[in-house]
């Protein structure tokens, strides 16, 4: 397990405004080296430490409670769907995004599950990545419409425990029509041409749904709701 510019967790809140703080996590080296020439030029984004394996994973963000964490599907000792899971369990607010060779639905089925906000393919591109992270720090999915409404179909047929569960917080009826739309994958624009308002108003509505529903991000959001029952069954 690696750190670059190792401060304090103090001295890192006191400037989380200047750069998104990310961890990586890979068991190989190259694959390493590769995201992070990737993602560490680029303005606005920080790479805060590096693992070989899920447990070094939840180790950094325990340490750090970055913004961002990139990790590999396949690692020893904690995988990343086992990574995940106990991120978002200890550091909630921290999005997590998959890094895997196969674009297999199932794979990204659990990973939702999980807790993560999607994922990436390891051939992806340099801009493919960059648009990736960004999209995901800004809150927004990285699903397209078609498969968010299969995942989240495939979810809502499993959903069962949570389903008599409440929300910390009551949904206003915008927040629900602007949650049903943002489960359905529409962007904050399409969002805002549907509802006749401005995107920064669904801005504004989607951080209030992640901040009720307590999540991460958008992706989060639709899943979160459709296990407590908020939406019924997505329509496709």
């Amino acid at each position: 397990m690696t750190t670059s510019n190792a401060r304090t967790p103090e001295a890192d809140a006191g400037r989380r405004g200047a750069a998104a703080r990310l961890i990586i996590a890979d068991d190989h080296e190259l694959a390493r080296a590769g995201l992070r020439s990737m993602i560490g030029g680029e303005p606005g984004l920080e790479i805060i430490g590096e693992a070989t394996n899920g447990r070094e994973a939840l180790e950094l963000a325990r340490r750090y409670e970055p913004d961002l964490a990139l990790l590999d599907m396949r690692m020893p000792e904690m995988d990343g769907l086992a990574a995940t899971r106990a991120i978002k369990q200890e550091c909630p607010k921290t999005a997590v995004v998959i890094v895997t060779m196969h674009e297999n639905p199932d794979y990204l089925f659990e990973a939702l599950k999980a807790g993560a906000a999607g994922y990436l393919l390891k051939d992806a591109s340099q801009r493919e990545v960059v648009t990736a992270v960004r999209r995901v720090l800004r809150g927004e999915s990285l699903l397209n419409q078609d498969l968010a409404t299969q995942l989240l179909r495939r979810l809502a047929g499993e959903a069962s425990g949570a389903a008599g569960a409440r929300p910390p917080e009551r949904l206003t009826p915008r927040e629900h029509e602007v949650l049903r739309l943002l489960a359905q994958g529409q962007t904050n624009r399409e969002i805002a041409k549907s509802l006749v308002v401005s995107v920064g108003t669904v801005k504004v509505h989607v951080e209030h749904i992640i901040a009720k529903l307590g999540v991460s991000d958008r992706t989060q959001a639709a899943v979160r709701a459709v296990e407590l029952g908020l939406l019924g069954t997505p329509s496709a």
